[in-house]
């Protein structure tokens, strides 16, 4: 007999994203390996000490550093393209039910770094990622001698992100300086 199958709303669900996310995903693997912590005290000056609390700066790097290895440029792609891939809620702690930053977020958090800054510490966490195995240096300059990444392919599944760093800062660079500026001319309007 043929099937037809119905999809139904659940009001309630046992569900829990660390069981969907398999052990060998890329993702996951680099959430184990990676260790963020240090961001906490390195960008802790650009934080007023009252308000309402910020993106935790560990998902907002995190975040960034999705984009860079997606190929994502636009915050607003960014967090759509994040929304819908359980790998990635499982990599920057989110679980399915939990709404990410909204992208005028992720856009004022960068703007919160001096350009400096906030290129130092995401080429930090890049380097991380690159001395872990997990991600494609491609090629990196020690002592002026350039070398290939080193890792191994029989147990990685290596990310070679499109753009060269630097390509990626610029791009990046182009549309902070586009949301300052429209964030600049709604004030005026006002």
């Amino acid at each position: 007999m043929q099937g037809k199958k119905i999809y139904q709303e659940k009001l309630f669900t046992t569900f829990r994203l660390s069981d969907r996310v398999p052990e060998s995903n890329f993702y996951r693997r680099l959430k184990g390996v990676l260790d963020l912590d240090y961001l906490y005290e390195s960008t802790k000056p650009y934080y007023g000490s009252s308000g309402q609390k910020s993106i935790d700066p560990v998902v907002f790097f995190k975040l960034c550093l999705v984009g860079y290895l997606e190929n994502i440029i636009s915050d607003r792609d960014l967090i759509q393209h994040s929304s819908m891939r359980l790998d990635i809620l499982f990599f920057i702690g989110y679980d399915i039910d939990e709404p990410l930053p909204w992208h005028s977020t992720i856009s004022r958090t960068r703007q919160l770094y001096p350009e400096s800054v906030f290129e130092a510490v995401f080429t930090k966490v890049l380097q991380l990622c690159i001395e872990k195995g997990m991600v494609s240096g491609h090629t990196q300059a020690i002592d002026s001698a350039p070398i290939k990444a080193n890792a191994s392919m029989d147990t990685l599944e290596l990310k070679v992100p499109k753009d060269a760093l630097d390509a990626h800062l610029k791009r990046i660079r182009v549309m902070s300086a586009i949301d300052k500026d429209k964030a600049s001319s709604s004030i005026k309007s006002k």
